[in-house]
């Protein structure tokens, strides 16, 4: 064992310097710019960070409000199906309702539809969980080990397809609109595609490869609140089908409050429409899927143009209005601050 005395430096030893290496960077000669506070910049910052935010404000509600938007309900207007819905035996038996609006003024440019569903938590940790993203991509994954539990197997072991609480619940109503021209009954021609976003329709979902629909979801079975498995929800477009289907993205696609609305439909600008949608008579022709009435929700259809801001949603002016004439405001205050704290040290100069 070393005595302990060996192990402290002895004579003529050199000892170790602990002292940085003498650089400008380590010993901080590196030139630097502070910049000075002074009242005329801070106050000046408040005022023109506070006019911008004003302006930008003023201008997004201004473009919110010329959007020209008309919202129906038709939760009530079809009671009957409703009812006929909330028994689950019933999921084969059809039932169609009609809703009758009419359009005082022009509905100009590109013309969208939405439906909206309120009182629909979409926000629930398990619910935003319960999907199989290897899944949406086409792989075959075993989703047993997955969050889509219990909407992953039926009891006999086959798979959904695809699995999870979101895509279990989605929307089904199809909704149709026609135009009551004079004696004549026109239908609305309507984009079932082009709705979703292009890195959801190209990234994020794909389908298995095979060299048909069919086979390729052999072998798993559609969810159970379903009536047709996913290979067969465009039966006009074949392109639009499987996870690829443009209503089935845009429903994965969460909400973060209770009240949304989806885009459903595009109206496609053609013959009578090529200006949007005339002023006149309409009727939506809904075929009624999806019961709302146990969560004592409420389902809509939206009509609604699009501006440079977007669409009808006063939130963001209203926040730049706000933090507009909240920085306007600490302008003043700091104003005030300042102005008396200068007569008080000029004051005390004098004594």
């Amino acid at each position: 064992m070393k005595n302990k005395t060996s192990l402290l430096p002895q004579e003529g030893e050199a000892h170790p310097s602990r002292c940085p290496d003498n650089t400008a960077f380590k010993q901080q000669r590196l030139p630097a710019w502070k910049p000075q506070l002074t009242i005329a910049s801070v106050l000046s910052t408040f005022f023109l960070t506070g006019a911008f935010c004003l302006i930008v404000g003023v201008c997004l509600v201004l473009s919110a409000n010329s959007v020209r938007e008309i919202q129906i309900d038709y939760s009530d207007k079809c009671s009957d199906c409703s009812k006929l819905r909330e028994n689950s035996s019933n999921w084969n038996k059809e039932c169609h309702c009609s809703v009758n609006f009419t359009l005082k003024e022009d509905i100009l440019g590109d013309v969208f539809m939405y439906y909206g569903l309120q009182n629909f938590y979409q926000n629930h940790r398990r619910y935003v969980m319960s999907r199989s993203d290897a899944q949406l991509l086409g792989r075959n994954v075993n989703i047993q080990r997955s969050y889509c539990t219990p909407f992953s197997t039926y009891r006999n072991g086959t798979p959904m397809a695809p699995c999870g609480a979101i895509a279990n619940s989605m929307f089904n109503d199809t909704i149709d609109l026609f135009y009551n021209r004079n004696s004549s009954v026109i239908q609305v021609p309507l984009l079932k595609t082009g709705n979703s976003w292009w890195t959801d329709k190209n990234v994020k979902f794909r389908n298995p490869e095979s060299y048909n629909l069919t086979s390729a979801f052999a072998g798993t079975a559609r969810p159970p609140y379903w009536q047709k498995p996913v290979y067969q929800l465009d039966e006009e477009d074949e392109r639009n089908n499987g996870y690829v289907n443009e209503d089935f993205i845009i429903w994965m696609r969460v909400s973060a409050f209770a009240t949304f609305r989806n885009l459903y439909r595009r109206v496609k600008r053609v013959r009578h429409f090529v200006g949007g949608l005339p002023a006149g008579n309409y009727t939506f022709w809904i075929s009624y899927n999806f019961p709302v009435a146990r969560f004592r929700g409420r389902k809509h259809v939206i009509l609604s143009t699009m501006v440079w801001s977007g669409g009808s949603n006063p939130f963001l002016g209203i926040a730049y209005l706000v933090s507009g004439t909240a920085a306007i405001l600490a302008g003043f205050v700091i104003t005030g601050i300042h102005l008396k704290l200068r007569k008080k040290k000029t004051y005390f100069q004098k004594q």
